[in-house]
């Protein structure tokens, strides 16, 4: 039996409620699982989505699922209630460092984007299809700048993106991040519309998803031991791993499915993929609707 001590919900985002079936589950949520999470919240249940998205390209699934509570967008770098307009936290990139990585990524021919709590930023030179890929994910238009380097140091950046065409491709960003690993962290994302592209997710030193559950446990008062994590790549591990409970996606790889088998057969779960809906039968195993 499972013990019904579930008190809380983090959720990552593309790739568990967000799939790439457009129309059905892309670019928003399948309003069978909005109203599943509007349900869970109603109940005294806090659902904190988790992403590397900024606020403003999940305001539409907060608002409808009248999620009022605390999320971690920016791969960590900001807590943040946008029902209320509350910032929990807000961790900027140092400047200096951002300047150095952001004009190494540039030198290599990287396209990058930087990202403030309300805006994401490109340089006009790199405006292309990339461009319009990921808009169709950050549900947004970027702001475009001359010189990305000099608009960053004139900006409070919470993370910086890179985004490799492939996952090749992410080898040869890793090199060129190796200089800067003492300075600041990368993880890496992807979301299945826009597959193989691979982004990047550089913050400050010490900021992940796994210090973003932290904040939210702090916010809540919820211990991360009555949560459920839900995610489907490598680096929401880092979330599902401090929670007491762990459930991962159909779509996931193997390795992120094993580790959450490690919580155990009454803590974790496997469901469907994101293009079933497969987080309403996650959210039914562990008996929350």
């Amino acid at each position: 039996m499972i013990k019904k001590n579930i008190q809380a919900i983090i959720l990552d985002v593309d790739g568990v409620i967000i799939g790439e079936k457009i129309g059905f589950n892309s670019p928003h949520p399948h309003p069978d699982v909005i109203a599943a999470l509007k349900e869970i919240q109603n109940k005294g249940i806090p659902v904190s989505l988790c992403t590397a998205k900024p606020h403003f390209a999940i305001s539409k699934e907060i608002k409808d699922a009248d999620l009022d509570n605390v999320h971690i967008t920016d791969g960590g770098g900001v807590i943040i209630n946008p029902l209320d307009n509350q910032i929990v936290t807000q961790n900027n990139v140092p400047t200096e460092s951002a300047v150095k990585v952001i004009q190494a990524f540039l030198d290599a021919g990287v396209y990058t984007e930087f990202y403030t709590v309300d805006n994401y930023v490109i340089q006009k030179s790199q405006a292309v299809d990339i461009t319009q890929k990921h808009n169709h994910v950050i549900q947004a238009e970027p702001k475009q700048v001359d010189s990305l380097v000099e608009a960053a140091k004139q900006a409070q950046i919470t993370k910086i993106m890179p985004i490799a065409v492939d996952e090749a491709d992410r080898e040869n960003l890793n090199k060129i991040f190796e200089p800067f690993k003492d300075e600041l962290v990368m993880s890496w994302g992807v979301h299945p519309v826009i597959l193989p592209l691979q982004f990047g997710i550089v913050t400050a030193p010490g900021i992940s998803k796994k210090q973003g559950a932290m904040e939210i446990s702090k916010a809540t008062g919820i211990s991360l031991e009555d949560t459920l994590g839900v995610g489907d790549s490598g680096s929401d591990w880092q979330f599902i791993e401090m929670c007491g409970y762990g459930a991962v996606m159909g779509n996931a790889k193997q390795d992120l499915k094993d580790l959450v088998a490690t919580k155990g057969e009454d803590r974790s779960f496997v469901g469907p993929s994101v293009d079933e809906n497969g987080i309403l039968e996650i959210l039914k195993h562990f008996e929350l609707i």
